[in-house]
């Protein structure tokens, strides 16, 4: 540990989970490995304060291994999202794309499954299976846990969202739209969890990026005289994937307070639900009554211009207000124990998350609200508990669809893009389906179940913005433009034919 290390693929590196490659796809899940500086000279000063900083990042080499599939590096919150290029506030440098990462990515990728490869056509025994731990955890015990983790927080994220939208709608409330809170705490998690590098300070068993860099400074050029440029570029990034792969992207519990509970906390098919409602002059205010006051085309424009601007704004707002709590925070930021989230954690969330998901079935059969207040309506179906079991299961599609789409365009990230619009049109359907004067109360609560839950967690806003924030400033223009016209288009097309057609009736359940 205490000189370079040579150029190895992250299996070499012991990693605790053995996540699946295509998490480097998940977008929400990455550290700013790939974005530090490229090796300069530093002074003694910047060293001494550089060492201090990884010693106290560095801890023990793990104690057993994930089998994470490869799938999951194309799940967006693992990708290189953190929005911090650099820590040093005196230096200005250009930060490596979010594209330009995907092809090393890609590229680093194919050399290292070659050199895996090698030793079997020579009849060895692979470097990966003698440096195995005993007490490796299988693939499937890994993906059990990912999934676990990803039900429990997506019914957590659920029930913040819905909390916070209840406590800031309120009269004279400044933001008449509630959805955009969420949205913005939502951003700001993530946020934070992209940019910390102490709560899983004990899954570290490798150096940091950082660390390597200034190795490689300490050392000097001429230690590299003669390398091709591809050789040093594949190096550095071997080092920022091993840090990453060693510790975020193959902790199933960071993948589920990344990816289930920041993706379910916030929801762009409710942004887009607001845009629509403000641009038809339907968004309610709380001390407006069920009725708005008619106003021309003019206004509602602007009206849909500042739920845009604002949504927008405060979430990328919120994502580097969260980055930069995480670095100021960093000195009294605890580190989870590695035998409470390996030995414990891991084993205890499998029950947690699906005796959870069972009793939220069960709460919506024989709702409590039934015997706590005979004959009065029962609202909690509708409020929460239908919300929850529909949940996890826009969570677990979201991550799916991410695994097998995220990797097709590196400037264009398809599957967020995909469950953005699906997830969108869902909620005008269901929207349309609740405010039509047929059905009964058990079936206005299973569409607002369907809204909060499946649709709410199956979209997300922190992943979007933090795939704005890393793409190129073009690509990064033409993703969230088009994501959210076509998303607009579509409640145009499905709530729009109602809603000047024959109007919306009022809802049959409370909400």
């Amino acid at each position: 540990m205490d000189g370079p290390r040579s150029h190895t693929s992250p299996s070499n590196a012991s990693h605790d989970y053995d996540a699946p490659a295509s998490y480097i796809n998940i977008h929400d899940v990455d550290d700013d490995a790939a974005h530090m500086d490229p090796p300069q000279p530093a002074s003694a000063a910047e060293q001494k304060r550089s060492q201090a900083r990884a010693g106290r990042r560095r801890s023990s080499v793990s104690q057993s291994n994930y089998d994470i599939p490869d799938s999951y590096a194309r799940v967006p919150e693992l990708e290189d999202i953190a929005p911090i290029s650099s820590q040093d506030e005196r230096r200005t440098r250009v930060s490596h794309s979010f594209e330009r990462e995907r092809d090393l990515e890609r590229q680093l990728s194919i050399h290292q499954e070659a050199e895996r490869q090698a030793p079997f056509a020579w009849g060895e025994q692979p470097e990966t299976e003698k440096l195995k731990a005993k007490d490796d955890v299988s693939r499937l015990a890994t993906e059990i846990y990912t999934i676990s983790y990803l039900i429990l927080f997506a019914m957590f994220g659920t029930l913040a969202r819905l909390g916070l939208q209840a406590l800031t709608f309120y009269v004279g409330s400044p933001v008449s739209f509630s959805s955009v809170w969420p949205n913005f705490a939502g951003s700001l998690v993530l946020g934070f969890l992209a940019e910390d590098r102490m709560l899983f300070r004990y899954e570290w068993g490798t150096p940091t990026y950082e660390l390597q860099l200034l190795r490689a400074n300490q050392n000097g050029p001429d230690e590299e005289v003669g390398a091709s440029s591809f050789d040093r570029e594949a190096i550095d990034l071997a080092a920022a994937k091993k840090a990453h792969v060693a510790t975020k992207k193959t902790i199933p519990l960071y993948i589920g307070l990344a990816t289930g509970f920041c993706g379910s906390f916030t929801s762009f098919s409710s942004f887009i639900r607001d845009i629509f409602l403000a641009l038809s002059n339907d968004l309610l205010t709380p001390d407006a009554g069920s009725t708005t006051t008619p106003r021309n085309g003019g206004y509602s424009f602007m009206a849909l211009l500042a739920v845009t601007i604002t949504t927008v704004s405060l979430s990328l707002s919120g994502l580097f207000i969260g980055a930069q709590l995480a670095l100021a925070l960093e000195p009294i930021t605890p580190s989870l124990p590695f035998t409470i989230t390996r030995k414990f954690l891991d084993r205890f969330a499998v029950f947690l998350a699906w005796g959870s998901w069972i009793g939220a079935v069960l709460l919506s059969t024989l709702p409590p609200d039934r015997f706590g207040s005979p004959g009065a309506a029962e609202t909690w179906r509708g409020r929460a508990t239908f919300a929850l079991v529909f949940a996890p299961l826009g969570c677990l599609g979201r991550f799916y669809a991410s695994l097998y789409l995220n990797g097709y365009f590196a400037s264009f990230p398809l599957g967020t893009f995909v469950v953005n619009i699906f997830g969108t049109a869902v909620l005008g359907m269901s929207w349309d389906l609740a405010h039509i004067p047929l059905g009964g109360v058990i079936g206005c609560q299973v569409l607002q179940g369907v809204e909060d839950g499946f649709c709410g967690c199956l979209t997300t806003v922190s992943t979007w913005v933090a795939e704005l924030a890393a793409l190129q400033r073009r690509h990064a223009y033409v993703y969230g433009g088009v994501s959210i016209l076509v998303a607009l288009a579509c409640m145009v097309a499905i709530m729009g034919g109602l809603r000047w057609s024959d109007g919306f009736s009022s809802l049959a359940c409370m909400h």
